[in-house]
């Protein structure tokens, strides 16, 4: 007799399918499954986790996404997402007006207070006559005018380095106004009038922190470049506005500012000749009375150079100074949709 196979044939048009295949393909799901299931644990920590192909994976990824901690969704913002947050908005106009009454404000002070407790201190010159009016550097050079007036020149040097490169923007801005063939030459006019404006900036600071009675070359050369760069700084800027305004008409504010800057640099010419000539007369003849004049024509220059920068509050009426934070592209793309005032 012939031994018959026990094992079931398979059917018609089926492919056969052995144990092994099928535990292999069980396997298979498992490693997948475990997988998914390892990514998305995963998923919470990292920002940029691939999604499982599976339905079940895919809704667990879906919510731990969700579950996201905010520096994660911070990090994915697009630069147009992000905020923009002003942190300190104060008004230019009223900085301007306490960075040119201070100097003036300190001077008036020091003179009153030196003229009536210090007398003899500040009246006192190498050629011992006869003296009403003591100089700025007399003033400014007794003990404590001295810290005094140190003090409000630090802190009226300081708001000055960024008005004069507001005032750079401010002129550039109004170059697209011009003749083709004048806007090169007016560029250099205004960058010569920046570089005119640090300079006199470093030198009242030296010749604020170096007196005369410490020592008197250096101190004297340093007033020298202040003189010299504030009439220069003057005259550029008197020349430049006629550039810039020459087919524009002018509202009132700015013909005042225009008027005031003009009186101001004619009365700095005549107290500087006025200076030279009586300083002449003081240090070569000692004139009686010829350093009262002296003085007098350095108070008048330094007060026309005060009011000549105090009149940024014609050029800057409603201006405002802002510390904003947020991507640059964002910054340049707001501020640019604005609309300028010139």
């Amino acid at each position: 007799m012939q031994k018959t196979n026990s094992a079931t044939p398979p059917s018609a048009g089926a492919s056969p399918v052995t144990a092994a295949d099928s535990v292999a393909t069980t396997s298979n799901v498992v490693s997948a499954s475990e997988a998914a299931s390892s990514a998305n644990s995963n998923s919470g920590e990292r920002c940029d986790s691939a999604a499982p192909a599976y339905g079940t994976a895919k809704q667990q990824l879906q919510q731990q996404q969700q579950e996201l901690t905010p520096s994660c969704k911070e990090q994915n913002l697009q630069p147009d997402e992000q905020p923009i947050a002003i942190h300190y908005l104060a008004s230019f106009h009223m900085i301007c007006v306490v960075t040119a009454l201070l100097p003036l404000v300190t001077l008036f002070t020091c003179f009153v207070t030196a003229y009536v407790f210090q007398y003899d201190d500040v009246h006192e010159t190498h050629c011992r006559v006869y003296n009403i009016i003591p100089s700025i550097s007399a003033i400014t050079g007794v003990s404590p005018q001295r810290y005094f007036w140190r003090f409000s020149i630090a802190l009226h040097i300081g708001p000055r380095i960024p008005i004069a490169f507001v005032y750079k923007n401010y002129y550039r801005a109004q170059l697209a106004r011009l003749a083709p063939s004048l806007v090169l030459k007016t560029s250099w006019l205004i960058t010569l009038i920046l570089v005119l404006n640090c300079i006199e900036i470093a030198a009242l600071g030296g010749v604020t922190y170096i007196s005369n009675r410490e020592n008197y070359p250096v101190h004297e050369r340093i007033f020298i470049t202040f003189m010299v760069c504030s009439l220069c700084y003057m005259l550029a800027t008197i020349k430049l506005n006629g550039i810039l305004n020459a087919r524009k008409t002018l509202n009132a504010r700015q013909l005042q500012s225009i008027k005031w800057k003009k009186i101001l640099f004619v009365a700095s010419i005549l107290s500087t000749i006025g200076l030279l000539v009586f300083f002449a007369k003081h240090r070569f003849y000692c004139h009686d009375l010829a350093f009262s004049w002296f003085a007098f024509f350095e108070y008048l220059i330094a007060i026309a150079n005060m009011l000549f920068h105090f009149t940024i509050i014609w050029d800057f009426p409603s201006q405002f100074m802002l510390i904003v934070q947020g991507p640059r592209e964002n910054l340049t793309q707001y501020l640019g949709a604005k609309p300028k005032i010139n």
